[in-house]
């Protein structure tokens, strides 16, 4: 039962992400836009953005639980809390070849967490 309910509501973030998934490279041009100073966090600009980054972590979050649950070994092995800030959001964003910001802020997250927090073998 509990099972199903996970992943009743993995399905149901993967396709409310999906629906509001935004490339890394929308990302990127949004926050290029943004000034660097403390008036930013007044931008509904800068809101919009911290809210997709949180969104894309809480799927990748809610993918591991599900996996865990089922019994499959998850992709990411984050631990409860993770602190990244903009620059190092914005760096591993940038770091991202031009040919592949296509993807979706919560696939870049996804590769990125299964990359900084591998899961033991």
């Amino acid at each position: 039962m509990k099972s199903r309910i996970t992943a009743g509501v993995l399905a149901l973030s993967l396709v409310a992400g999906a629906a509001q998934a935004m490339t890394v490279q929308e990302f990127l041009t949004t926050a290029n836009g943004i000034p660097r100073n403390p008036t930013a966090l007044l931008r509904s600009d800068t809101r919009r953005l911290m809210g997709e980054f949180r969104s894309a972590v809480q799927t990748v979050r809610t993918e591991q639980t599900a996996a865990t649950a089922a019994g499959r070994r998850p992709a990411t092995c984050m631990p409860e809390k993770v602190s990244l800030s903009a620059n190092d959001i914005l760096a591993r964003f940038n770091a991202i070849p031009a040919e592949r910001r296509s993807i979706s802020t919560t696939q870049a997250v996804r590769e990125w967490m299964a990359q900084k927090y591998l899961c033991p073998a």
